[in-house]
């Protein structure tokens, strides 16, 4: 973290790791992505569910969401990104006390005022710690940086939460057009092909479905986040999507022991 008097900056955690740490083989990694996404007709989204694992893994999955924003482009101009807490026992909310979020492709600004009217809720904790080391929001930005180009981010990480207090959540940042949603989870984890296939698909009818009370931790490590998502969607009546459905031994993993990706867009 490196900070002044005036702003402080979140730079890049897993930068080298989950994606490139440099701007042209991040860039070059994002192009082999978008290559090997599923094609999608749909209507613009709204909001959309994408994996976060490492681009190797799971990029390809992700990208078949992002890919679906380009209609967006230059019409959002904020994204709420919410994801599971993987490094803390949160219960609640974490908005980060950082004003800028950086990656290999450049410096992404926070939506600074709605994290400060965000603290006035009992269960939202200010840390930079809690995000500071956080990939499943993260990986999220740089796809971000491709789809949108422009836009300011509200990071909020989220704990053991009931799905309605997400959606009480999600209800107060929502915006109108100019407002995108990204909920990150993976699926199931460390299961033979077969098993985690059997297992996503009804995970992810569950989704299409907007039924948040199907949806369990052992599902999907963005549960929570998830089911607060589905029930404000249900509440708007809006539509789920599911426009890709893989395994890491789909893209590069073991056949024996795989995580589970979707994307869903929602309108």
């Amino acid at each position: 973290m490196v900070s002044d008097s005036t702003v402080r900056i979140r730079k890049a955690a897993v930068a080298g790791t989950f994606y490139p740490a440099k701007a042209d083989a991040l860039n070059a990694e994002l192009d082999r992505c978008w290559a090997a996404r599923k094609l999608v007709q749909s209507p613009p989204p709204k909001a959309i569910i994408a994996p976060h694992a490492g681009y190797a893994y799971s990029g390809a999955v992700a990208a078949s969401a992002y890919a679906a924003l380009a209609p967006l482009k230059g019409k959002v101009s904020r994204v709420v990104l919410v994801g599971p807490s993987h490094r803390f026992a949160l219960h609640g909310f974490a908005v980060p006390e950082a004003s800028i979020w950086q990656t290999p492709l450049g410096m992404v600004p926070l939506d600074v005022q709605c994290a400060d009217a965000l603290k006035a809720w009992p269960d939202v904790t200010c840390s930079d710690v809690m995000h500071e080391r956080e990939h499943s929001l993260e990986v999220h930005v740089p796809f971000l940086q491709r789809a949108l180009g422009k836009f300011c981010l509200l990071p909020v990480l989220v704990g053991h939460t009931p799905a309605s207090r997400v959606s009480a959540l999600l209800a107060a940042v929502w915006g109108g057009p100019e407002t995108l949603v990204v909920v990150s989870t993976d699926l199931s984890h460390f299961h033979p092909q077969a098993v985690a296939r059997a297992r996503d698909d009804a995970t992810v009818a569950s989704l299409v479905a907007l039924d948040a009370t199907a949806l369990h931790p052992d599902h999907a490590c963005g549960a929570f986040p998830v089911a607060g998502l589905l029930a404000h969607a249900k509440d708007l009546g809006l539509r789920c999507q599911a426009v890709d459905v893989r395994t890491s031994a789909d893209t590069a993993g073991d056949p024996q022991r795989v995580v589970g990706y979707a994307s869903c867009l929602l309108w």
